[in-house]
């Protein structure tokens, strides 16, 4: 990934240093169980850790290796033979490459992981400060884009908390799926290698044994990890696409923090852009995408193929670089969010009074008319109050004033019972309900 959108504690997850060093962990341990069953001396066991462990892996010299042989694999051990010396041949003993390959890429991905989750529980914290801050904030509810009814700031908050935890709870459930490993030489028989030495470097990895490897771990548990991190882009994506909505001139509701000092626009002074949420946007369409190859990756023919090799080099350093990055930038945004009530406030009053029209639509029920007398009733009156607004940009007509002068209305309901049906507290009654549910309770 550029260095554009990348941190430097996910990047190092996948740095050539990071990767041979995990190489070498596994290839170790499964010497250590070799050693213990006596295949391999024991002293060879601990020589290779001594020199091994203490090293620093030349990876100039292992792409010089690479160069000649044409093997990622081969070209490591060649390199480590180089810094243990004759005991190195005992390393290796009964694996195939793939018993390297896949281990290390499932430890690269539990790790990428519990620093995503992290990130998870750092965005949680700035949602749900923001939800409780304006958990009575009224703004108005829009649905196709159009006003609807009154909500508050603070229930969007809580739905994108609710969101986010759901997507913690899958992320946990990925780590669990992808956290496995295979020591099982060729086309995974354990013909030539104890499955009990899977089963010690599973633990000193901090994996679990694969029950069937077939040389390679199956790739519909990485088909669904990164499935996963789809869903927690679109997650992203559908927050920050809230934010860009209310930042618009026409809404203004709430706003990316705007530094001093910083630009909008290089032709426009006056601008202030929602920058970070449009690249949050572009960001959660690449994570997204790099879901299709990993489902692709899932056919490999027979007992393996390397067809994924190329793709999991690719998507799997930069779907999790990315998404961390997103996931920081997310934070901050919400952290730092501007929310401007009164604004709020007034944009719902621009549409005079008509938010309140199912109150209106259901006392006529209530009070004996029929379900379309009373809508027709209501979208009569409603309807002169939306043609004032489209000629103004805000409503000259009352909604309310002509409910009471409707005659067919006032058949029905007295004035006092109109007026009562335009309290905005009534649609913020159920507000603690849903944040218990949320939050649990105080």
């Amino acid at each position: 990934m550029i260095p554009r959108y990348s941190r430097p504690d996910m990047v190092a997850i996948w740095s050539p240093e990071s990767k041979f060093r995990i190489w070498f962990e596994i290839e170790a341990h499964a010497c250590d169980a070799l050693a213990e069953r006596g295949v391999i001396p024991k002293e060879a066991a601990k020589t290779i850790w001594e020199k091994g462990g203490n090293a620093t892996f030349d990876i100039d010299r292992i792409d010089e290796i690479e160069r000649e042989t044409k093997h990622d694999v081969i070209a490591f051990l060649t390199h480590l033979a180089e810094i243990v010396g004759p005991d190195a041949r005992f390393v290796h003993q009964g694996m195939t490459s793939s018993d390297v390959l896949d281990t290390c890429f499932n430890v690269q991905l539990v790790k990428a992981t519990d620093m995503l989750l992290a990130d998870m529980d750092a965005l949680l914290a700035a949602i749900k400060r923001r939800a409780m801050e304006h958990k009575d904030t009224v703004c108005i509810g829009r649905s196709h884009g159009i006003h609807a009814e009154p909500v508050t700031f603070g229930l969007k908050m809580a739905e994108a908390y609710a969101e986010f935890d759901r997507c913690k709870k899958r992320l946990l459930a990925a780590r669990e799926e992808i956290a496995t490993c295979a020591i099982s030489g060729a086309v995974g028989t354990f013909a030539n290698i104890d499955p009990a030495v899977e089963e010690h470097v599973a633990k000193a990895m901090g994996l679990q044994a694969e029950p069937v490897s077939t040389q390679v771990i199956p790739r519909d548990r990485h088909a669904m990890y990164f499935a996963t991190l789809g869903v927690i882009a679109s997650s992203i994506e559908r927050l920050a696409t809230e934010v860009r909505h209310l930042q618009r001139t026409e809404v203004l509701e709430a706003e990316e923090f705007f530094s001093k000092g910083q630009k909008g626009s290089s032709a426009m002074p006056h601008k202030r852009n929602p920058v970070l949420t449009e690249n949050l946007t572009g960001l959660a369409r690449i994570v997204r995408g790099f879901s299709i190859p990993a489902m692709e990756n899932v056919a490999l023919w027979h007992e393996r193929d390397i067809s994924h090799s190329s793709v999991e080099r690719m998507i799997g350093p930069d779907a999790t670089i990315t998404l961390d990055f997103a996931l920081a930038r997310l934070t901050g945004v919400i952290d730092k969010l501007l929310v401007y009530p009164e604004r709020m406030i007034g944009n719902m009053d621009r549409l005079g009074g008509l938010v309140h029209s199912q109150r209106i639509l259901l006392a006529l029920t209530q009070a004996g008319s029929s379900r379309e007398d009373a809508y027709r009733l209501v979208q009569r009156n409603a309807m002169k109050v939306w043609d004032s607004y489209q000629v103004a940009g805000a409503a000259s007509v009352d909604f309310l004033t002509e409910l009471l002068n409707d005659e067919d209305v006032r058949k029905y309901l007295s004035e006092e019972e109109i007026r009562d049906r335009f309290d905005l507290g009534y649609h913020t009654k159920n507000v603690d309900v849903i944040f218990e549910r949320v939050f649990g309770k105080a």
